[in-house]
């Protein structure tokens, strides 16, 4: 007698991985896209704390609140390499409040 070895997959093997392989994407790439846009938040959330940590650091040195947010965003001392940009809205401005001395979250 002769010994017959299993040389390969069956077709129906192959049918079972590409089906498991499939239900895993259909699960996993609406998490990744979704991690995406909370990642970006919490950018902009972190540039918005950094901008009123500077702007306390501004009063604490020059014992005035600064008239505005340039004062902050333009000077190297404050911001070496530029102003903080928002990772949601690349056109969305930070504004500053004169009145509360803070700026605030864009409400993403």
């Amino acid at each position: 007698m002769r010994c017959r070895t299993k040389l390969g997959f069956t077709l129906v093997e192959l049918l079972v991985v590409v089906l498991i392989l499939g239900a895993l994407a259909v699960v996993a790439i609406p998490r990744i896209g979704q991690s995406t846009t909370t990642a970006k938040i919490n950018a902009c959330e972190t540039n918005v704390d950094l901008l009123n940590s500077q702007i306390e650091l501004y009063y604490a040195t020059g014992g005035s609140w600064p008239a505005a947010l340039t004062d902050i965003t333009g000077d190297i001392n404050y911001f070496p390499d530029g102003a903080p940009v928002c990772a949601v809205d690349n056109a969305t401005a930070y504004v500053y409040s004169g009145t509360t001395n803070r700026v605030s979250s864009h409400g993403h």
